[in-house]
């Protein structure tokens, strides 16, 4: 089985009780809301990467304010067509929290997100959404010394992705 690692860096910015999201596709398709972030490329700073992701994504520059803490992922990916290999997927993800300073507004184009948008915190249970963003507000509301939230409630164990 190929194992992969992936460092992703996202942003946590919440303004007037809004949370700053952007909308990507799932696996099948169906949109779903994600943090704005993404993945580092080689030899990046994760602060850069997190400043530079939410740029791309939502038009804004940001403030990193703060260091929130890690969510890890664990996921068992099936083969691939050609490649028939299935792969051990573990993606570290670093959390920060963020306050817009400058841009505009605007969807991404030709990215991995097509749209933008601020929502009430109150609303977010509601959304299609991936789970990182639950654990990250609770990272971002319960701000734990370590940066870490116990297990099972935030950091997730190895899951089989049909």
């Amino acid at each position: 089985m190929r194992r992969k690692l992936r460092v992703a860096a996202y942003a946590v910015c919440v303004r007037d009780g809004q949370l700053l999201l952007a909308r990507s596709p799932a696996p099948d398709g169906t949109p779903e809301w994600v943090l704005p972030g993404g993945g580092m490329e080689f030899g990046e700073d994760p602060y850069d990467t997190v400043r530079r992701e939410v740029t791309e994504e939502t038009g804004y520059r940001i403030e990193v304010t703060a260091f929130l803490g890690t969510d890890s992922l664990r996921l068992t990916l099936p083969g691939r067509r050609l490649l028939g290999r299935a792969t051990d997927h573990h993606a570290l993800r670093l959390v920060y929290a963020g306050r817009v300073t400058g841009g505009e507004l605007r969807n991404e184009v030709n990215g991995s997100t097509d749209l933008a948008a601020w929502h009430d915190l109150t609303a977010v249970p509601a959304l299609t959404r991936v789970p990182l963003i639950d654990a990250a507000l609770r990272l971002w509301r319960e701000r734990p010394p370590a940066g870490h939230l116990a297990t099972g409630s935030g950091s997730r164990e190895t899951e089989a992705v049909e």
